[in-house]
C-alpha cells in the first residue's frame, strides 16, 4: 500500500527530489500529455523543466486504492512566479494561477511507484476552487505569486488579490484605500524606483498572514526625494519589515506594514 496523504504533503512541499526518491521505483515510468520519461532522473528532468518558476499543488478529490493499483482524481493549482511562455496549460505571467484537473493512475511495487499515467481536462474545466490566500499549501503558494506580481510592478495581476476596500498602511505616507490607489502609488514609484521583495517566513491563517521580509528599493533613475532615503540610480536600500495582511474571504482587505530593522543603503559608487 502507498501513503498517499504523505505523497501529497511531500508533493506539495515542492521538494521534487526528495518526492522522487521517497516515492517511485529506480525505473519508473511515466507517460502524459507532454511525452513519456523514464527512471528517476527522467522523470525529475520533467519535473524541474515543469516546475521551473511555477509552484504546483495538488488537491486531491477521489482516491481508490486496491492492491497494487491507486487511481486518483486530483485538482492541480498551478501559481507562477516567473513568465512561462512555454507552459503546457497556457501563458503565464508572475501571479497568475490557473487549475487543471488530472486523472492519475499509479501502479505500485512495493509500495512505491512503477508507473504513472496522466491525463487531464482543458483548465479551468470542472475544477473546485480555494479562497485565493490562506494557510492551505496551494494558497501559500498564491502568496509567492501575489509577491511575484508585486516585484514585476503588474498592477493588473497584483490587485487581484485586494478587496474593492483594501487598506494599505506604510506609515510613512498617509493611508490609502481601493487598488486603484496602491496600484497608482506603486506605479508612480517604480518610475524611478523598484522594490523588489524576499519573503524569509510566513505564517497564515484563514484571516491573517504575516511575513517577516526584506524589501530592497533599487533606483532605476535618481530619486532625491524618495520617502526611505535619497537613491541615486543604480543605489539601492535595504529594509526589514514585518507585514501583515487581514484576509477577507480569502483576499487582502488590509496591508500594515512595520519596520524590524533600520533602513541600510547601498550605493552603486561604492
Amino acid at each position: 500500500m502507498m501513503d498517499y496523504a504523505e505523497y501529497e504533503r511531500l508533493f506539495n512541499t515542492g521538494d521534487d527530489e526528495a518526492l522522487v526518491a521517497r516515492f517511485f521505483c529506480e525505473d519508473v515510468r511515466f507517460s502524459g500529455g507532454s511525452g513519456d520519461r523514464f527512471g528517476h532522473e527522467g522523470l525529475l528532468e520533467f519535473l524541474r523543466w515543469a516546475h521551473d518558476g511555477v509552484r504546483e499543488v495538488m488537491r486531491p478529490q477521489t482516491v481508490v486504492q486496491e492492491g497494487d493499483h491507486l487511481f486518483a482524481e486530483v485538482d492541480m493549482d498551478f501559481h507562477a512566479s516567473k513568465e512561462r511562455p512555454d507552459f503546457p496549460f497556457g501563458h503565464l505571467h508572475p501571479g497568475d494561477t490557473v487549475t487543471v484537473k488530472f486523472l492519475v493512475h499509479y501502479t505500485l511495487r512495493d509500495g512505491k511507484v512503477a508507473e504513472l499515467k496522466s491525463m487531464t481536462w482543458p483548465p479551468e474545466k470542472g475544477v473546485t476552487k480555494l479562497p485565493p490566500l490562506g494557510p492551505h499549501a496551494s494558497q501559500m503558494a498564491a502568496y509567492g505569486a501575489y509577491t511575484a506580481a508585486f516585484s514585476n510592478g503588474d498592477p493588473a495581476r497584483y490587485t487581484r488579490f485586494y478587496t474593492e476596500d483594501v487598506e494599505l498602511l506604510l506609515g510613512s505616507v498617509p493611508p490609502m484605500r481601493g487598488p486603484q490607489a496602491i496600484a497608482d502609488f506603486y506605479t508612480a514609484m517604480f518610475e524611478r524606483v523598484r522594490e523588489s521583495l524576499t519573503v524569509h517566513s510566513i505564517t497564515a491563517t484563514d484571516t491573517e498572514i504575516v511575513s517577516d521580509t526584506t524589501s530592497r528599493f533599487t533606483a532605476i533613475a535618481d530619486a532625491p526625494d524618495f520617502v526611505v532615503g535619497a537613491l541615486s540610480k543604480g543605489d539601492y536600500i535595504e529594509v526589514r519589515v514585518i507585514v501583515t495582511y487581514t484576509l477577507r474571504d480569502g483576499l487582502i482587505e488590509r496591508i500594515a506594514v512595520k519596520r524590524a530593522g533600520e533602513p541600510v543603503t547601498y550605493r552603486a559608487s561604492s
